[in-house]
């Protein structure tokens, strides 16, 4: 284990994950804020502190271990998640599809923006690997997290999206799953369900429109 190149792994990718979860969390405060539910708000929630989001056991000690433990094959983290009240919300059924999808598209956001990064510090003649490789992590960072979270399966941003655009019966029955959906999400994660079937199509997918978009900066550094 190459533990020089491990430690500036972890350095790359450090700020674009800490960009990555709070911008997202925020988001999900931010648009819950707008709609109604000041809950966020009121508890610091609706803010770009990294601190206010950060799990020390799911946003730092379990990445770095399981980064460790996996040569960096495998990953996984969490922030704190953002307390929302549906009910608070002008129309929940309905407002709670723009709180959850609030956070993903946050993250196609930042993915768009360390995209035009890359090719700005491309362009002014940088060549440090380090900058180069960060604008690099924070594009795949933030497309793993704007696809994985729109996963359909509550408790994921995913999930709540189809709660909000299913008929009231079949929503009933999605968002009683929600008390399980954790372990039953990283148990298909494990078995490689989500990767194969979910994450590879959706990053590609993504991968392509974020590229569609780009392609102005891509011209101006030929």
């Amino acid at each position: 284990m190459n533990f020089d190149a491990i430690l500036q792994n972890l350095l790359i990718f450090a700020l674009p994950v800490l960009f990555a979860i709070t911008v997202h969390e925020a988001a999900h405060g931010y648009v819950a804020r707008h709609y109604g539910d000041n809950t966020a708000y009121l508890l610091g929630r609706v803010t770009l502190n990294p601190v206010k989001h950060i799990d020390p056991l799911g946003t730092i000690l379990m990445p770095i271990m399981l980064y460790l433990a996996t040569s960096g094959a495998f990953v996984f983290g969490y922030a704190k998640p953002v307390p929302v009240q549906f009910g608070r919300l002008r129309n929940p059924k309905r407002d709670m599809v723009w709180v959850a999808l609030a956070g993903p598209l946050a993250n196609l956001v930042q993915a768009l923006l360390w995209g035009i990064a890359f090719y700005l510090l491309v362009g002014m003649g940088v060549r440090e690997p380090f900058f180069v490789k960060m604008c690099q992590a924070g594009m795949l960072v933030n497309v793993v997290m704007f696809a994985f979270n729109l996963f359909p399966l509550p408790p994921l941003d995913g999930g709540r999206v189809l709660v909000g655009l299913l008929p009231y019966k079949q929503a009933v029955l999605v968002s009683r799953v929600e008390p399980w959906g954790f372990f039953i999400v990283m148990g298909l994660v494990l078995a490689g369900v989500v990767g194969a079937l979910w994450l590879r199509p959706i990053m590609g997918l993504t991968f392509a429109f974020l590229d569609l978009l780009l392609t102005p900066f891509s011209l101006l550094i030929r």
